[in-house]
C-alpha cells in the first residue's frame, strides 16, 4: 500500500465502548482533528448501544449538549470542504434522537451521510465516497 492511497483510507472511528455522551464529544473531537489536517477525508463512525435501564451520565461528566452542538457549528466549515462523507455504524435500537441527527445529513453535518448496522457496508460506502472524489487509485 503506497503513502498516497493509505492517507486516504476511511477513517474509522470507534465509540462503541463508549456511553451516548463521551462518545458524541469523541467523535467530535475526532471529527475537529481530522478537519484540522486540512486533507479530504471519509469516516466510519462506530456508535454506542443505547445503555439498557441506565440513565444519562451525571452532570459535568459529560461535555452537554450545548458544548458538543458549539462543537459541531465550528467545525461544520471544514466537514463541508473536507469530508466526502460520514458512515454511522449504530443498532437498530438508538433512541429516535439519536436517529434523527444520524440521518440529517449535509443538513446538521454539512456532508454526505450513511447509516448501517454493518459496519462492512459502511467501509465500502466510505471507500466509495474517496474512490468518487479522486483521492485513491482504483
Amino acid at each position: 500500500m503506497n503513502g498516497q492511497r493509505a492517507m486516504h483510507d476511511p477513517r474509522e472511528i470507534d465509540a462503541s465502548g463508549l456511553p451516548m455522551e463521551h462518545a458524541q464529544a469523541a467523535i467530535l473531537d475526532a471529527l475537529r482533528a481530522l478537519t484540522e489536517r486540512a486533507e479530504p477525508f471519509a469516516a466510519i463512525l462506530l456508535m454506542p448501544a443505547p445503555p439498557e435501564g441506565r440513565t444519562s451520565t451525571a452532570p459535568g461528566d459529560a461535555p452537554s449538549a450545548a458544548d458538543r452542538i458549539r462543537t459541531l457549528k465550528l467545525i461544520r466549515p471544514g466537514l463541508t470542504a473536507l469530508c466526502r462523507g460520514l458512515a454511522f455504524v449504530a443498532p437498530a435500537d438508538i433512541p429516535a434522537e439519536r436517529a434523527e441527527a444520524i440521518h440529517s445529513g449535509e443538513h446538521l453535518w454539512g456532508c454526505p451521510t450513511t447509516a448501517t448496522q454493518d459496519v462492512t457496508a459502511a467501509r465500502a460506502w466510505a471507500e466509495a465516497r474517496i474512490r468518487a472524489c479522486g483521492l485513491s487509485p482504483e
